[in-house]
């Protein structure tokens, strides 16, 4: 898995709808599609009349994007839903068990959480 991280650092000054329309755009432009999303209660309050795919609850807002990357390959992107950019990315052969898959995303989300809350005990209430 790679990161790509400019800084989680400074306080947010755009609400996370403008945020959510922003960075999906961005990643659709480009040829992703969003798959799922990862959120704080809070958060999926404010969102809830934009969200067409599949919601869970997280300790951070995140989006699940995907698209057909090279050499017959399946790309994946884990983006953190604030302003600094910040994601995981992984790729997949097309022929790859689904339980194989799941469980690295799943470990994508843990090591996500991880870089947010460094060494702080994470809350669904953050």
């Amino acid at each position: 898995m790679d990161y790509v991280n400019l800084s989680l650092s400074g306080t947010s000054t755009v609400n996370k709808s403008d945020l959510f329309k922003e960075i999906t755009a961005s990643y659709t432009r480009h040829g992703w599609k969003l798959i799922s999303v990862l959120l704080k209660p809070q958060t999926r309050g404010e969102l809830e009349h934009f969200l067409e795919v599949p919601v869970k609850e997280s300790a951070v807002d995140a989006l699940w994007f995907s698209r057909p990357s090279s050499e017959s390959r399946e790309a994946w992107e884990l983006r953190l839903l604030a302003e600094n950019q910040y994601a995981l990315f992984e790729t997949f052969e097309l022929d790859e068990p689904e339980d194989e898959r799941e469980a690295a995303r799943i470990e994508m989300e843990a090591r996500l959480r991880e870089k947010v809350f460094g060494g702080q005990r994470e809350r669904l209430s953050s």
